[in-house]
């Protein structure tokens, strides 16, 4: 099979902010309990924090990190993870049926972003609470005042602000299943008041207002346009929600999710820009695609009611799955113009790409290393390519390319970098790419994921999928079902 991009430095889509290569760490299973935090732990550092974990974060090149929810947030009292902990309550958790200790809160958290090189997105509690409750947080969080939440961060022990600059106005708030979930008219009036109160705290902060929790929900496009109708003019992002599996083992269909991840960033661009000439608007909104995954080995795993820091979500991912991630960071890439924030949901033990072993190991999932490589070699511009590619058709997508790519300039280390996935499960690939303006430009490294078996996962003990370095010759070849990075000097 042959394939072919030309790629022209003129011709680009945008700049990928790096806020692209995101996670989440939600108040979920294991993913802070047992995950970042384990005090006791062989690794723990002197907050309790597992060093083995954050070394993992930061391979992985993670510059933010959405918290503490999800669901959870729903239902949250940011203050009870302030202050002493011998002071902090014990909560019912409603989300996900559990017992929180309140151990680790924000207090916590930031400085725990802080090690692993990263910032918080912070969200805020807009089901059970409301606007008063979200401003207090941003003025405890970044308030230099003297005014009472600043003042009691100072009594906590952090006399300089935290500074975060991302904040979410609630989470999913179209689903039933949310805590105090709400009609579009309810959110969108709502997320507007925090909106006022929350940036005339702090003028400085980026606000993600909530889209629909997912393509298929019956509100889709409606809770949109009307969510943007109050809150267009306050926030800066509208965020999309979007989770891919296979659970009739049908990998073809799998492999094209990513087209799927696309037509519905299109449709949400589309509504956005709706409004904007409703509202005769110069500012064009942009999107903040903070949850998003392969998720479904876990779907109906049991867990302890009421238990503490229960495992709960705990994928364990294949080499297909991270087929499909590599494709979906791709899709990412491409729409970088409008997409300027994305969170991998999650990041440690629920549903994430770092495992851990509660008093053992730390180790990285077969989709922790396509996300690896974009985060660390993904970042400049995104050129626009021509891109020749055989087709093929499932029962529910058609026209899919076999070729998934996307070419990124990186203009201040002189780099070209083309990622290439081959979804052909038969058939390698023999891939010409056209550098159109690089004068001069010489491929230099070729990494591959590739692994026979498309099931294979890695444990603690074992790593069995992993990027391998290809020697470089005059012929690109993409083998079937393979996941590439082609790394060229110019």
């Amino acid at each position: 099979m042959k394939a072919k991009i030309v790629a022209n430095r003129r011709f680009t889509v945008a700049d990928i902010d790096p806020r692209l290569y995101g996670s989440f760490i939600e108040h979920l299973g294991r993913a802070v309990y047992g995950g970042v935090y384990e005090p006791g732990h062989d690794t723990a550092d002197d907050q309790g924090f597992r060093k083995d974990v954050i070394d993992l974060v930061r391979k992985l090149g993670v510059p933010i990190v959405r918290y503490p929810g999800g669901n959870f947030v729903s239902g949250y009292n940011w203050e009870d993870g302030t202050g002493p902990r011998e002071a902090r309550p014990r909560r019912m958790e409603l989300a996900w049926g559990v017992t929180e200790t309140n151990e680790v809160g924000i207090d916590e958290f930031q400085e725990w972003a802080r090690r692993a090189d990263s910032e918080v997105m912070m969200a805020v509690n807009l089901g059970t609470r409301g606007p008063e409750e979200a401003r207090n947080c941003v003025e405890y969080c970044n308030s230099d005042t003297d005014t009472h939440f600043a003042n009691l961060r100072r009594k906590n022990g952090f006399d300089k602000p935290f500074g975060i600059k991302v904040w979410c106005l609630g989470n999913e708030m179209d689903g039933p299943w949310q805590m105090g979930s709400k009609t579009a008219e309810e959110y969108g009036r709502i997320a507007a008041e925090a909106a006022k109160m929350m940036k005339w705290t702090d003028p400085s902060i980026e606000l993600v207002a909530c889209g629909s929790s997912g393509l298929g929900m019956p509100t889709f496009v409606d809770w949109e346009r009307v969510v943007l109708e109050h809150t267009y003019d306050h926030v800066d992002y509208l965020s999309l929600h979007s989770y891919y599996g296979n659970p009739n083992n049908d990998t073809p269909t799998f492999l094209a999710r990513s087209l799927q991840m696309d037509q519905f960033i299109k449709s949400v661009i589309a509504v956005c820009d709706t409004v904007k000439a409703k509202k005769r608007s110069k500012k064009t909104m942009m999107l903040s695609f903070d949850e998003w995954n392969v998720w479904f080995h876990s779907h109906g795993a049991q867990f302890e009611k009421w238990g503490v820091a229960q495992p709960q979500l705990e994928d364990i991912y294949t080499f297909e799955d991270a087929l499909v991630v590599g494709c979906l960071l791709i899709t990412l890439q491409n729409n970088c113009d409008r997409v300027r924030m994305a969170c991998l949901a999650q990041l440690v033990n629920v549903i994430a790409p770092i495992m851990t072993r509660t008093g053992g190991g730390a180790w990285a999932q077969t989709i922790f290393y396509p996300f690896m490589l974009a985060s660390l070699h993904g970042r400049g511009t995104v050129l626009k390519p021509i891109v020749e590619s055989e087709r093929y058709d499932t029962r529910e997508i058609k026209a899919v390319p076999y070729l998934e790519t996307s070419v990124i300039y990186n203009e201040a280390v002189g780099e070209v970098t083309v990622f290439a996935a081959n979804r052909s499960l038969e058939e390698d690939m023999e891939l010409d790419i056209e550098l159109e303006g690089f004068a001069g430009a010489k491929l230099i490294r070729h990494t591959e994921l590739y692994s026979d078996d498309l099931k294979a996962v890695n444990t603690e003990d074992t790593e069995t999928v992993a990027p391998a370095e290809v020697s470089v010759g005059d012929t690109v070849l993409l083998k079937k079902h393979s996941f590439n990075m082609l790394k060229y000097k110019v």
